[in-house]
């Protein structure tokens, strides 16, 4: 199985990144863009793995309350055979701490993490090549920032069915202030 642990997002929130992703549409000439029923906000990418229980294990010791989230802002990683493009997420302790904490429990039953330090944002693209009047600072402009309150934490399979790639949640943790407190 090919797992990772993610935020999904509720329906506002999704409309909202939908409305930013049909309004880049217009610009690309080609490239892949993110299916609504798969946006999510990585927290820890797992990989292929037979180890459910240990990932599950990993999840149920998370001690962490309730958070706020804001997504703002839009960038792109340039790329030659076309850019990703994303909405950024605003710095929260609350979910650095989640990460890290979900990172050292995968960690300690044996599970080979990103190194890289964590910089949270939601994909819209992939491999988009844009018409020359595309402007990314004007396109930024049209973005509201979005905020929910996120409850959960959900381990998620990838998955390739008929060609499409497919996230399924196969477990939730929720967050507790009480188990934050303890």
């Amino acid at each position: 199985m090919r797992l990772f642990i993610a935020i999904n997002f509720d329906g506002k929130t999704k409309a909202g990144i939908g409305k930013a992703i049909e309004g880049l549409k217009p610009y690309a000439i080609k490239g892949r863009f993110t299916h609504m029923d798969n946006l999510h906000l990585t927290l820890v990418f797992i990989g292929e793995t037979i180890k459910l229980s240990q990932v599950k294990e990993a999840m149920d010791e998370l001690a962490a309350p309730p958070f706020p989230l804001i997504i703002q802002g839009f960038g792109r990683f340039c790329r030659p055979g076309g850019d990703i493009c994303w909405l950024g997420v605003s710095e929260n302790d609350v979910m650095a701490n989640v990460h890290a904490q979900l990172s050292a429990s995968l960690s300690q039953q044996g599970f080979v993490l990103e190194r890289r330090p964590y910089k949270p944002h939601l994909t819209l693209g992939r491999e988009l090549v844009f018409k020359d009047e595309f402007n990314p600072g004007e396109f930024q402009q049209t973005i509201e920032p979005m905020q929910m309150e996120v409850t959960k934490v959900s381990l998620m399979q990838s998955e390739r069915i008929a060609g499409r790639l497919k996230y399924t949640e196969i477990y939730n943790r929720w967050l507790s202030e009480e188990e934050a407190e303890n």
